[in-house]
């Protein structure tokens, strides 16, 4: 198995990646965070140029959470790290794609991936697995961006 690694960029590179992003009046932009070899959809995240800019220096997935006005880097508060694979931005610049190597579990309620609902005749249904108890990974506390 090829290992796969994300090479750091410059600030420059950075600056110009910024330019073209659409952030919101509120200087966020979303973010989806997808497992890079499986395709799986993990988790949607809100980042700013801080979260982003730390996300591409360190090749660590960074978010801000908009609840605790905090920057937060996923993994150090549970433990379960999203190491970059790639950088992506959609045609209008208006939404992030970041493409993982998710390391254990990337939902708060401690399933692999925040999209485990899914909408049927008789409502929503569940699809998938506690894999991790919220309270083992964040000791009570909801997780760091909520």
């Amino acid at each position: 198995m090829t290992e796969i690694s994300f090479t750091p960029l410059s600030d420059t590179t950075i600056d110009g990646v910024l330019d073209a992003v659409a952030f919101t009046a509120d200087g966020l932009v979303p973010a989806i965070a997808q497992q890079h070899d499986s395709g799986e959809i993990l988790m949607m995240a809100w980042m700013n140029r801080d979260s982003i800019r730390e996300t591409l220096r360190s090749g660590r997935a960074c978010y801000w959470s908009r609840s605790r006005q905090a920057f937060w880097r996923k993994g150090d508060t549970s433990g379960q790290v999203q190491n970059l694979v790639e950088f992506r931005i959609d045609c209008d610049g208006d939404t992030i794609l970041l493409r993982v190597d998710q390391l254990g579990v990337a939902c708060h309620t401690g399933r692999r991936s925040c999209f485990y609902r899914r909408a049927a005749n008789d409502g929503l249904q569940v699809t998938d697995p506690v894999l991790m108890s919220p309270d083992a990974l964040y000791g009570g506390d909801k997780g760091p961006g909520f």
